[in-house]
């Protein structure tokens, strides 16, 4: 009954705790490509050539469903995937979708005309790769009419998550919102499009201050997974082992996992 958690690192571990912790049930099989993170530096033919093999080996361990718990792959690889590769009876979804129905306060399947939701002006945090595609944007604006978002790439932020230095992690956050008031003074809400930044979320907060709200989306998808599920249950595959897989050094990331994590995670080559 497994479900695979894909990221290109550490981040996808925010996901992946809000998933074990709302279905503490279900098996899940979490692929870190430590080897090649970050991918929000990439291009986009190869960073849909590190998703589709690292999605690949979650189909092989027994995942039906793939959750991109990357915002870069989401952004720059999903669609291609869905249009050309993902074979039949086999589904991978992304992270876009449950924070863009939180944002707009409707559903995904509701396919009615755009129309104005409360936010009106939306600071978006994310990496260089998810700025320059412009998903986010092309997504809400299919939900949402006269939402001004302006977007800040936050370059050398998943690398101190993932080096485990949060004192840099922590000057580059302030940089990038200090950044992003210069162009957004007055945001109503702030979007941490990475799966890495919750990690560092009350730091964005801080940084912002305490009127805006800060939109995160481990919750955001682990709820939305326990619906899909419970709309689809034929979607959960055959694998019934709960593991951890990485293209990285499993014993180097084994410890970083454990820091985040805050208990044991023992993580196998991939």
């Amino acid at each position: 009954m497994a479900v695979g958690i894909l990221d290109s690192g550490l981040g996808g571990l925010t996901v992946y705790k809000a998933v074990s912790e709302r279905m503490p049930d279900l098996p899940v099989v979490y692929y870190g490509d430590n080897a090649h993170t970050p991918y929000g530096t990439r291009d986009a033919e190869d960073i849909f050539n590190l998703t589709t093999v690292g999605t690949q080996r979650l189909f092989d361990a027994g995942c039906d469903l793939v959750i991109l718990a990357c915002n870069t792959a989401s952004a720059a690889a999903l669609r291609r995937m869905q249009d050309s590769w993902i074979p039949d009876g086999k589904r991978v979804l992304g992270v876009f979708v449950p924070l863009i129905e939180a944002l707009t306060e409707r559903e995904w399947g509701d396919n009615s005309p755009p129309r104005e939701v409360s936010v009106k002006h939306v600071a978006l945090f994310a990496t260089p790769a998810t700025v320059s595609s412009r998903a986010f944007q092309r997504e809400l604006a299919f939900r949402a009419i006269g939402v001004d978002v302006e977007a800040q790439a936050c370059g050398g932020v998943v690398d101190a998550i993932e080096d485990g230095d949060m004192i840099l992690a922590e000057a580059l956050v302030r940089s990038h919102v200090d950044a992003m008031k210069r162009k957004m003074p007055l945001p109503d809400a702030a979007i941490l499009g990475c799966t890495h930044y919750p990690i560092v979320e009350d730091i964005f907060q801080d940084a912002l201050g305490a009127d805006v709200k800060v939109y995160s989306q481990a919750d955001l998808v682990a709820e939305s997974l326990a619906d899909y599920l419970e709309r689809r249950p034929n979607m959960l595959g055959a694998g019934k082992v709960s593991m951890f897989l990485t293209t990285g050094d499993p014993q180097r990331v084994s410890d970083q996992a454990t820091r985040f994590l805050r208990r044991r995670a023992d993580f196998h080559a991939a």
